[in-house]
């Protein structure tokens, strides 16, 4: 029974350390408790929620993106350009836009599948590439007077719900399925879990990775048009530092740096962590620069925990071997 206990501690301790944050705050400010502060939160949260889901299915197989954050910010520059310059209906604005993410993310794919680098270094250029081509599209000019029927993407309700906190539930749900209870999905926790093996069972690898990437790419092109639509504005500065709050959630919620393990609902409850942290400091009168601080040391905290428990991991398989022999 002690046993059961700590080990469902161990599972469920990010949900603790996230509900002691609330209680803090709530604590020093209880008007941190209020509906609207926690809807508020939500609605901050919901693109974030939506790109680290795309990019966890990066990482759980084994990748990295850093590119993300131009990603969104071409995504945004060319579905509002579309809308404003050009006219374009709104629905086919918001279908231009996804069908880009999701070119860059095969870009990203290709790139990695063809060159054989690390999907760090590989995204690591790619960011450069798109951060160039955001800023010459746009012609470093902002995009305003967005139309009231696209903001309401990013800023409308339906009922007392933010739409942006439906769509996010919508594909945390989507990722959970794919995830969970598909073939596809058993194929990208194989592949961050050994690559190799998962060749020689037959797992056409390249082809997973290219579709894991175009799925981030998606995600990220639906993250962009929210933040966009909320804004109710687009600039080429719209997006970049996403990559990195995304990456510590993903990691704080369990995501490996190495891949082959994590689960949405973990994503989900690291970035509502980094959310909560982030309103909570705000609200008690701490500024911007604190907020880098704590987010880098929660960082790197996380990636101690991951690592000191792959370690743990590795050290109890090799003594049941011992044991065995």
């Amino acid at each position: 029974m002690k046993d059961k206990i700590i080990k469902l501690l161990k599972k469920y301790t990010i949900v603790l350390v996230l509900i002691g944050l609330i209680c803090l705050f709530g604590l020093i400010k209880p008007v941190f408790f209020s509906w609207k502060n926690f809807t508020n939160i939500l609605i901050q949260q919901s693109y974030v929620i939506i790109a680290a889901i795309g990019l966890s299915f990066v990482m759980i197989s084994g990748g990295m993106d850093l590119s993300i954050g131009y990603q969104m910010s071409l995504v945004g520059v060319i579905t509002t350009i579309s809308m404003m310059w050009y006219n374009i209906p709104i629905f086919l604005c918001i279908f231009i836009g996804l069908v880009t993410g999701i070119i860059l993310g095969l870009i990203n794919g290709l790139a990695a599948v063809k060159l054989k680098v690390h999907p760090l270094i590989i995204t690591l250029g790619t960011m450069t590439i798109f951060q160039g081509a955001s800023y010459i599209i746009s012609n470093s000019n902002p995009i305003y007077g967005l139309p009231d029927s696209f903001k309401f993407i990013g800023q409308g309700f339906v009922g007392p719900i933010p739409f942006c906190v439906i769509l996010a539930a919508i594909v945390a749900l989507v990722a959970s399925f794919i995830l969970n209870k598909t073939y596809f999905g058993r194929y990208i926790y194989a592949i961050g879990g050994n690559e190799e093996a998962a060749h020689l069972a037959g797992v056409n690898t390249k082809r997973v990775k290219l579709y894991v990437f175009m799925i981030c790419g998606g995600f990220v092109a639906l993250s962009a048009i929210i933040l966009v639509a909320r804004a109710g504005s687009a600039t080429s500065a719209t997006g970049p530092g996403t990559e990195f709050t995304c990456m510590t959630a993903a990691v704080l919620g369990g995501i490996s740096f190495k891949g082959g393990s994590g689960k949405i609902w973990g994503v989900i409850t690291g970035v509502l962590i980094l959310g909560v942290l982030s309103t909570g400091m705000q609200i008690i009168g701490l500024g911007t620069y604190p907020q880098y601080i704590a987010k880098g040391i929660v960082l790197l905290a996380a990636v101690g925990f991951d690592n000191y428990q792959k370690t743990a991991r590795v050290s109890k398989e090799d003594k049941k071997q011992l044991e065995n022999s």
